[in-house]
């Protein structure tokens, strides 16, 4: 069963397949693959939600010190008997905190789909009630309706030694707000470069050295990279010179 209420420091990096590639040899003989997928590989589909005034988009983007986000996300091929999770992903000083609940994705459409006046988190069959709860209040309290799906590849390590590290490589980043079905499966635009990966450090305390010194040498640095903003501008129009440049100035620097 996965967690469902942890609490950890997240470091995020934007690097080249290159660097992925050297990174993972690199990190070999500390890390093991995720005991989840086929050697630590498997896909993620989120249906991201939001209010019409994007309270949640500015939330995030003005990083304000604590910040929230609600989704409904599934792993690899995953049908209307399948299981989601409804997630709420808290950020509050630079501490990322998660609660989530399991739920059959059939179940979660039937609470989306049912007016706020006769619908009721304990109605539905989760692993976690309380947080169902929490979750309901939530969305109820900004006005959340469905936005878009976002999905990508994931490649994700846990260290040998330390079951608190945790380090994830997101490829083939994607973005669709035409068809909201996470069952349909994970496709859409490209919201960032198909060249670059999102490279998240997951810790409780703090990176070890040998990881430290591994991203040094390989000039990884930290990025800011929120897959939910990112999204949204694509989607909607907005700033997108902006991304590219920052995009342009990544690939360019160094080769890496």
């Amino acid at each position: 069963m996965a967690l469902e209420v942890f609490s950890r420091r997240e470091q995020k990096y934007l690097i080249t397949r290159q660097q992925y590639e050297l990174l993972v040899e690199m990190m070999a003989p500390y890390m093991r693959f995720d005991k989840f997928g086929d050697q630590g590989r498997y896909t993620v589909t989120s249906l991201y939600f939001e209010n019409p005034e994007h309270k949640i988009y500015y939330e995030v983007k003005n990083k304000l010190k604590f910040r929230q986000k609600l989704r409904l996300r599934i792993y690899d091929d995953t049908d209307l008997s399948g299981t989601a999770f409804f997630e709420v992903k808290q950020k509050h000083n630079n501490v990322v905190n998660k609660r989530r609940t399991a739920i059959p994705l059939m179940h979660a459409y039937h609470y989306l789909n049912t007016s706020y006046e006769t619908s009721s988190p304990i109605y539905y069959d989760v692993s976690n009630p309380q947080i169902m709860k929490e979750i309901d209040y939530f969305k109820r309290f900004y006005d959340l309706r469905p936005e878009m799906v976002v999905s990508y590849d994931r490649h994700a390590f846990h260290c040998i030694t330390d079951p608190d590290l945790r380090v994830t490589f997101d490829l083939n980043l994607r973005c669709r707000n035409e068809d909201l079905r996470i069952e349909h499966g994970p496709y859409g635009q490209n919201f960032i470069d198909p060249n670059l990966v999102v490279l998240e450090v997951k810790v409780t305390h703090s990176v070890p050295l040998w990881l430290t010194r591994i991203l040094q040498l390989l000039e990884c640095e930290q990025r800011s990279a929120s897959k939910f903003c990112t999204s949204l501008e694509l989607l909607k129009g907005e700033i997108l010179p902006v991304i590219n440049e920052e995009i342009r100035e990544v690939v360019t620097m160094g080769g890496r």
